[in-house]
């Protein structure tokens, strides 16, 4: 939050009347700030008390997938020569986001639509294809985007130009039944 708000160590330090020192030791978890340091803290950087600790009661998750090392999962059209690597997987008490890289060929083949819980977000990085929402249908190529609601029949319809690879997002506040890399039906690509 300091450093969000241009303020330098010596200069916040000064403002909640501490040490520099003292600061960094606060800000690196060397120490404890008692609770009127925290509440000069607050009142220093202009936010609420509480905004000093949103991240404190629970741990947060990150995942980082080296280039052209994500790892294949199975899905529902893996037997049909598509290829789905999960580029990572955040589950949260109340909803799980699950970001998927696609790539079709000229020897995939057609499959049927996907129906699941939530939103997802299409992106196209290569190639040309017809892609389904309900009774829409959108052509995509590279740059291309769509987000939608997932409860809709949805799914490739064509494949104009292979190979295709696009970036599909699945997000739910809901955690599906299931493990979420299981291919169960209904369960996202």
């Amino acid at each position: 939050m300091r450093i969000a708000r241009g303020l330098t160590l010596s200069e916040l330090a000064s403002r909640v009347g501490i040490s520099r020192q003292m600061l960094s030791k606060i800000e690196n978890a060397q120490t404890s700030a008692s609770l009127a340091t925290v509440d000069a803290l607050a009142r220093g950087l202009e936010v609420p008390v509480t905004s000093l600790f949103r991240a404190a009661d629970h741990e947060t998750q990150s995942v980082f997938s080296k280039s052209g090392q994500a790892p294949e999962t199975v899905r529902r059209g893996s037997n049909l020569g598509h290829r789905y690597q999960l580029l990572g997987q955040l589950t949260r008490r109340h909803g799980l986001f699950e970001p998927l890289l696609v790539t079709l060929t000229d020897e995939s083949q057609p499959f049927p639509l996907f129906q699941h819980m939530g939103s997802e977000f299409v992106y196209v990085l290569e190639g040309v294809m017809d892609y389904q929402h309900q009774e829409s249908v959108f052509r995509m190529e590279a740059g291309d985007s769509l987000l939608f609601d997932g409860e809709g029949l949805h799914g490739p319809a064509r494949i104009i130009e292979a190979p295709i690879r696009f970036l599909s997002v699945f997000v739910t506040r809901e955690r599906p039944q299931g493990s979420p890399g299981d291919p169960a039906e209904g369960f996202p690509h």
